[in-house]
Parts: C-alpha cells; structure tokens; sequence
C-alpha cells in the first residue's frame, strides 16, 4: 500500500475530518497545505508534540489507544492556554504497513477527535521507526491567551483534578504489582487516565481573563509548579495535605501515593494561579464537573516549596522528566 492509498483508507472522512467546527476549515486534507479561517478578534494557538515508544508509552499497548493517548496530550496543551481546539495535523513514521494496526489507530484517532471536537486537516507519512508528532491549532480571545507567566503574590495555587493517577496508570499499563484490594473498575480507571486522558479544555476555556498564569501538568506537579515560579518570576507554596487524589490511588500506601503527586507526569489536569477575590468561582466549577482544588498559594521570592507538616521546605530540584537527562 502507497501512501496516499494509506491515507485515503485510514485517515480521510466525516470522522477525523469534519470532528470539530468546520466553519474553521477552508481546506484540509489533499493540498501542499491546509488553509483555517481565524474570526476576527481571536488569536491562532498552536502547539507540536511527539511520542516516541518506550519514552512516551510502553512497548506493551493497543494502536487505539495510543492514538487517543498522543491527541489528547497536545489537545491538553491548548486547554492549558485556554484556547478552543480546531483542528490538528498528524506526521505518522510507521516501520511497515500493518492493516490491522492502522484501522485500529485511526478509529482510537477518530474517537479523540470526536471527544475534543478538533478536525484533522493534514500530515504526513513515512517509513521508520514508531513516532506520533501531531501539532494541534487553536484560538482564544485576542489578549487572554493563558500563560506561564502572570502569577502574582497572594493568588491562590490551583489544580484542576486529582494528581498521581498518570502514574498510577503506568503501574497498570505495565502490568506491574497491585494492591489486593485494587478493584477491576478502579483498575481499568486508572489504565484510562494513563492511556485516555482528559484534556480540560472546557475549564481552560472559562480561565481566560480569570487566571493569572497556568499550564498543563504533564512532567509532574514539582517540575510544573517550576515552571510557573520561574516563568512569574515568584515562589509557589504547596500543601501536601491538601493535594487531591482519587479513591483508586487509596490503595497505595500514602508514602507512595505523594511521591506520585509530586512527581508523576502524564496527569493532563491544568495548575494555575488564581486571584483570591475569584475563588467563589471554584464552587461553581466544581459543580460543572470540574473538580478544582486549592493546593497552596503564591508567594513573593523564588522556586517551589512543599510543607508536608513541619512547614515550607525548599525543594531543590523538583522531579520530573527530562528527555536529555533521565527521569527521577
């Protein structure tokens, strides 16, 4: 099968194509270049991940959800900039033509798709080894584009979800020990916030000209909570006492369960800093579904610190990964 034989079978239709506002699309898929109609008054959001097997995902997983897995996490990127997604393209290296593969990657694509209302409009394919780059496009009010920098002294430190489920997911997608008293529904929970994650898109949206500053957390919530700090040029106070966890993660003894919301990457929950005058506004997002929750504040000075009950310490180097000197 020739490329463009392989793109016409897998990746043109209704869809992956017509998934999200297709007042957006002038040209998408089958030209040099695809052509989006920007409204007036808005700004054009884009974003590139890539994933690379066993850095990204597992040797162990199914095409489907890896698909869902590599757009949900750029999709995160424009909920953390408070934009609506539009539309994406897709650079697929494959190392050979696999039917059964690519009919299940494309239709866990289509489902992605769907679930965040975002058309593909283009891409390319080639022959190598496995990577998945998708580069997402967006738009957001001209002026309200939310970014890392912005936070300021007395906001408060905000999460949009509970934190160490990503690894969590990891310990399951890898087939790893247990708890005993794991259940299967909390099991395949987890498996699904590792490999399904939910972009927040909707909250991302209704934080534009009301957070100061935000991200996605994606490297773990010490490294990201770095970002911020040195993105605002301020210092960030967490409590561990008041860091959210779901009913799954209980099963894990509690040393455990903080290590992996502190340093557990791959949550897709959104961090920002919230002015206190605004905080009445938790209650009403909490009531939509989304499950916001007050993990500390910003303060003036620099880096990150943790009170885990003896007080604010300093954290060194926040955990987290990074691609050019390992993970911790």
């Amino acid at each position: 099968m020739g490329e463009f034989e392989l793109i016409k079978r897998y990746f043109r239709g209704a869809a992956l194509e017509r998934a999200g506002d297709q007042s957006v699309v002038a040209l998408g898929i089958g030209d040099d270049a695809a052509l989006l109609n920007i409204p007036s008054g808005r700004q054009l959001v884009i974003s590139t991940d890539s994933l690379v097997q066993d850095t990204h995902f597992p040797s162990r997983y199914s095409p489907d959800d890896l698909a869902y897995r590599a757009l949900a996490a750029a999709v995160s990127d424009l909920a953390a900039m408070a934009a609506r997604p539009l539309a994406f393209t897709l650079a697929l290296t494959l190392p050979s033509v696999d039917e059964a593969w690519l009919r299940d990657f494309a239709r866990g694509l289509a489902e992605a798709a769907q679930a965040f209302e975002i058309s593909l409009i283009g891409g390319d394919t080639t022959r190598g080894p496995l990577n998945i780059g998708v580069t997402v496009f967006g738009d957001v009010l001209h002026g309200l584009g939310l970014q890392r920098a912005g936070a300021k002294p007395g906001d408060l430190l905000c999460v949009g979800g509970p934190l160490g489920d990503g690894a969590g997911g990891l310990a399951v997608a890898l087939g790893q020990d247990l708890p005993a008293t794991l259940s299967a529904s909390e099991r395949d929970y987890l498996y699904q916030r590792f490999w399904r994650p939910r972009a927040q898109c909707e909250l991302g949206q209704a934080l534009a000209g009301i957070a100061t500053a935000g991200l996605d957390v994606s490297d773990g919530l010490l490294a990201d909570a770095g970002h911020l700090a040195s993105s605002s040029g301020i210092a960030v106070h967490i409590r561990a006492v008041d860091l959210p966890h779901s009913p799954a993660l209980a099963h894990w003894p509690a040393s455990q369960r903080l290590q992996w919301m502190l340093g557990g990457g791959d949550e897709y929950v959104l961090l920002f800093s919230l002015p206190p005058a605004q905080r009445a506004r938790i209650d009403e997002w909490r009531t939509r579904g989304w499950c916001v929750s007050v993990i500390g504040e910003i303060q003036s000075g620099d880096g990150v610190w943790l009170d885990e009950g003896q007080g604010p310490q300093r954290v060194g180097r926040p955990a987290g990964y990074n691609h050019f000197q390992g993970a911790s």
